[in-house]
């Protein structure tokens, strides 16, 4: 799909959603080493999980929303709420005043309005690209974003430690002038809500009859089988790829001493175990921004389930192999692993999940399926105490086996898929 096809609404997110990435991506790598440091690893771990489960219901209820009121209007009133967090955020890392306790309640705020947004999201990209451009176009974005992986940790290793109020203001900035875009260039896309005057007359219902409604239709969602697998698989999968964010900078900040990375002649470059995160984290990064198109071009070509349980036991095999080196050569190796995992799935996943929904219910079966990264990233922080109780490497290990568990249910999955066409073809 070339560019100029693309839909207006598409090209204003891209510009302006990578923007807000970047921003993102030079404090969020270090955020868990914030809270350890400030709160211990133990409830910095219990902390970071209560946040991802209020965030696990704002998905879904975002997803009901962005259904029943719209695309863009869900957009505009998470990105407003984006703003409203980083003010918070900004203000208890002031010069004037600093909180830990205000730092966490932004943080939280942040992830809760993210996954607002994300149903949304997903769905706007299903509303306005044909079926067999979506792979394509899903991959576009996560490029987009991984580009901001790639120099965000790196500029965020100076700014985010020297230079935190400035940076959180620049993203308070940001952030509004983006919701302000955001409700004056796009249009709203939802199927049956592009009259809005229309859905202006269901506003005034009782809010315990919306309530009623969303469990409604998440409980046909949810009793679908094959989707439920894939949600649980799902699941298992994320919290072994969140470990990047969680469980891998924590182990390297305590783990991996000061190293040479090059020695030539009489020139050396020595890196601290910040830069050695740095290092990888950009290295992720930059290979998913280097290879994602061609990855998913690829990845087209097998039944999705293959490429699922592909991926998991590459995820399986590289967080094993994390575990057992501190070398800066050892763990670029195991990342290069961990990258042709993620690299598989990236276009896959979205466009798998809109062959599934049913076309009025597309933003919650996105909502849904996002359950496997909000619970997955819910669980992620229990890695962290989990450490204090059994160590590094079998922490590392019982990760391990979670993906491999994961590539058993997607399996399972295969085989429900298998039988319900074989159902199909007799039927006819």
């Amino acid at each position: 799909m070339k560019w100029r096809d693309w839909d207006t609404n598409l090209k204003v997110r891209l510009y302006g959603e990578g923007v807000i990435n970047l921003l993102f991506w030079l404090y969020f790598p270090f955020m868990s080493i914030y809270f350890a440091k400030f709160f211990g690893k133990g409830t910095a771990g219990f902390l970071l999980v209560i946040s991802q489960c209020i965030s696990v219901a704002a998905n879904l209820f975002g997803g009901y929303c962005a259904d029943k009121f719209g695309r863009k209007r869900m957009m505009v009133f998470s990105h407003l709420g984006t703003s409203v967090a980083y003010s918070i955020f900004l203000l208890a890392n002031s010069p004037w005043y600093e909180s830990p306790i205000f730092t966490f309640i932004a943080f939280s705020m942040l992830g809760i309005f993210g996954a607002l947004y994300s149903p949304a999201s997903h769905a706007m990209v299903a509303d306005v690209v044909p079926e067999k451009e979506r792979s394509h176009v899903f991959a576009v974005f996560y490029v987009m974003v991984n580009i901001c992986v790639v120099i965000g940790p790196v500029l965020g290793a100076f700014f985010f430690f020297s230079y935190r109020f400035e940076l959180l203001t620049l993203a308070f900035i940001t952030s509004v002038i983006f919701t302000f875009t955001l409700q004056r260039l796009i249009r709203e896309t939802a199927p049956g809500l592009v009259d809005l005057s229309i859905q202006n007359s269901k506003d005034n219902e009782k809010w315990y009859s919306l309530l009623k409604e969303q469990f409604r239709n998440y409980r046909v969602i949810i009793t679908d089988k094959t989707f439920f697998l894939f949600i649980i698989a799902g699941i298992l999968f994320s919290l072994t790829f969140m470990q990047i964010d969680f469980l891998l900078p924590v182990y390297i900040s305590e783990t991996v001493t000061k190293q040479t990375l090059f020695s030539i002649k009489h020139w050396t470059l020595d890196i601290s175990a910040e830069q050695v995160y740095g290092i990888i984290l950009a290295e992720n990064a930059l290979l998913v921004v280097l290879f994602t198109i061609y990855a998913t071009k690829f990845s087209n070509r097998f039944k999705p389930y293959k490429v699922f349980m592909f991926s998991s036991c590459m995820y399986g095999i590289s967080i094993f192999l994390f575990g057992q080196t501190t070398q800066i050569w050892g763990l670029i190796f195991t990342m290069l692993l961990f990258v042709i995992a993620e690299l598989m799935v990236i276009g896959v996943q979205a466009s798998f999940v809109a062959k599934l929904a049913k076309e009025k219910m597309l933003a919650q079966y996105y909502a849904a399926a996002g359950l496997r990264f909000t619970l997955g990233k819910t669980l992620a922080p229990m890695s962290i105490p989990l450490v204090t109780l059994i160590g590094y490497r079998w922490t590392f290990i019982i990760i391990a086996l979670i993906a491999f568990t994961g590539a058993g249910l997607y399996y399972m999955m295969a085989i429900l898929m298998r039988r319900k066409e074989r159902i199909h073809i007799k039927g006819r």
